[in-house]
C-alpha cells in the first residue's frame, strides 16, 4: 500500500515542475509585453503634439464722435436783462430752446463763453467790462454743451476775483471740458494734461487767447488767463499729443468785425497744425469767417464762428455759424490706427429779438432756414451772402445739419 502511494507522488512531481516552469514563462512573457506596452504608451503620450495654427482674422473698425460748435456767448446788458426773473434770478434757457434739440444729439458740443461768469455776487456789468450771471452757464449745460472755451480778451474784466469765481463755477460741472482759466499753476497743469474719452476716442482740449484788451494778469498768476505763446503751446501740445487720438484747440484771435482771415491767424494755425493739432476752433471777430483743411488735410480749421448770442444790434453780429465735424478713429486689420476730422457740415444761426421800450428783448437763437421775413427781412439773400464767406476756402462744404 505505501509503495503504491510513493509511486503516485513520483509521477506527479515532474508534472508539477513542468507546470511551474510554464507559469513562470507565461508570467515572464506577459510582464515583458506589459512593460513594453507601457513604455510605448509613455513615449506616445510624452511626444509633443503638433498644434494646428488657427489664425483669427482682425476686422477693421471705426469709432466716431460727432462734434457740434457754435460761437460767442457775449452777454450784454440786454441779454441778461431779458433773462431776469421776478424773483431776482436769471433764466437763459428760453433763449436756447430752438438749439437744444440739436445740441443734445451730439457727443461733444462746444461754445465760447466770451464774458466771465463772476455771478451776481460781485455785480453784473456789460460792455466794456463784462460780468455775467452764472445762470448763463446753467442754460448752456442744460442745452447739452459740454466743451467750453474760457480764454478771451474779456477774461480779466473783473480782475482775479472774477476769474476765481468763474473757475469755481466750472469746477462744479466736471461733465464739461472747460479750458482757459485756472486758479493755480497746479490746476492749469492738471487741466491741460487731462485726456477725455468719448466713444472709445481719446481727446485733449486747450483754449488760448492772443488778446487781453490790455488787462494783463497779476505778476506770477498768468494761469488766470491762458494767453497764447508759441513756446507755451508747444509744451502743452507735446504733453498730450501721444496720449490723445485728437487734440482740439480753441483760439481767441483775429480782427474784430472782419470777414477776412488775417496773417496772424494763418501763422498760428499752421504752427499748431505742425504740432499735431487736429481741430482748431476760432473766436473773437464776432462775425463769421471761412473754414478749410490745412497741412494736407491734417487739420480742420474754423477761423471764426461769429457770435452765438449777443446784443450788438447788427445783422452781421447777430449771425453766427454752427459747425459739425466727425472725429473718426479707424483701426485697420493689422492694428494700424488712423485718426481724421471728416464730414464737415455747416448751418447759419441768427439771434432773433423784439424791441420793447427802446431795448432788445425776447432773445431766441434760431437757424436761418427756420426764419421768416418778419424776423429778418431778406433772410434768404443774407443766407447766401454769409454762406459765400464761409465757403471761400472750402467751396465743397456741406450745408444743412440734420438733427431733426
Amino acid at each position: 500500500m505505501n509503495e503504491t502511494k510513493k509511486k503516485t507522488k513520483l509521477k506527479k512531481k515532474p508534472f508539477l515542475i513542468l507546470l511551474s516552469v510554464f507559469v513562470v514563462l507565461i508570467l515572464a512573457v506577459g510582464g515583458y509585453f506589459l512593460v513594453t506596452k507601457t513604455n510605448l504608451f509613455k513615449k506616445t503620450t510624452n511626444k509633443p503634439v503638433a498644434m494646428k495654427k488657427i489664425e483669427v482674422k482682425k476686422e477693421e473698425v471705426d469709432y466716431e464722435a460727432k462734434v457740434f460748435m457754435v460761437g460767442d456767448a457775449l452777454i450784454h446788458w440786454g441779454v441778461y436783462h431779458d433773462a431776469l426773473q421776478s424773483d431776482g434770478s436769471y433764466d437763459f434757457k428760453p433763449m436756447l430752446q430752438y438749439i437744444k434739440p440739436m445740441t443734445t444729439k451730439y457727443d461733444l458740443a462746444y461754445y465760447n463763453q466770451e464774458t466771465v461768469l463772476g455771478g451776481t455776487g460781485m455785480g453784473l456789468s456789460s460792455y466794456p467790462r463784462f460780468n455775467s450771471p452764472q445762470e448763463c452757464g446753467d442754460a448752456f449745460i442744460d442745452a447739452g454743451f459740454n466743451m467750453v472755451s474760457l480764454a478771451t480778451n474779456h477774461t480779466m474784466d473783473k480782475g482775479e476775483d472774477g476769474v476765481l469765481r468763474s473757475v469755481e463755477y466750472w469746477k462744479k460741472h466736471p461733465e464739461v471740458a472747460a479750458s482757459g482759466q485756472w486758479s493755480s499753476y497746479e490746476d492749469r497743469a492738471e487741466s491741460v494734461a487731462k485726456i477725455y474719452e468719448v466713444n472709445h476716442i481719446k481727446y485733449a482740449f486747450i483754449s488760448y487767447t492772443i488778446w487781453t484788451n490790455g488787462l494783463e494778469t497779476p505778476y506770477g498768476k498768468d494761469y488766470l488767463n491762458n494767453v497764447y505763446s508759441p513756446e507755451k503751446a508747444k509744451a502743452d501740445i507735446e504733453s498730450v499729443r501721444d496720449k490723445a487720438d485728437f487734440v482740439i484747440v480753441a483760439m481767441h484771435w483775429g480782427t474784430e468785425y472782419s470777414w477776412n482771415v488775417d496773417w496772424k491767424q494763418e501763422e498760428i494755425a499752421n504752427y499748431l497744425s505742425g504740432l499735431g493739432v487736429d481741430l482748431i476752433i476760432g473766436a473773437h471777430p464776432h462775425v463769421v469767417q471761412t473754414v478749410e483743411y490745412i497741412n494736407d488735410g491734417k487739420t480742420f480749421e474754423v477761423y471764426s464762428l461769429g457770435n452765438f448770442i449777443s446784443d450788438q444790434l447788427d445783422v452781421d453780429n447777430y449771425t453766427g455759424l454752427a459747425m459739425e465735424v466727425t472725429l473718426r478713429k479707424h483701426i485697420a486689420e493689422d492694428g494700424t490706427t488712423t485718426n481724421s476730422v471728416v464730414e464737415p457740415k455747416a448751418e447759419l444761426l441768427y439771434t432773433v429779438t423784439s424791441q420793447r421800450r427802446g431795448w432788445s428783448s425776447d432773445f431766441r437763437v434760431k437757424t436761418y432756414p427756420s426764419l421768416n421775413d418778419s424776423e429778418l427781412r431778406n433772410y434768404l439773400s443774407l443766407y447766401d451772402h454769409y454762406k459765400s464767406i464761409v465757403n471761400e476756402r472750402y467751396p465743397n462744404l456741406t450745408w444743412g445739419l440734420t438733427w431733426e
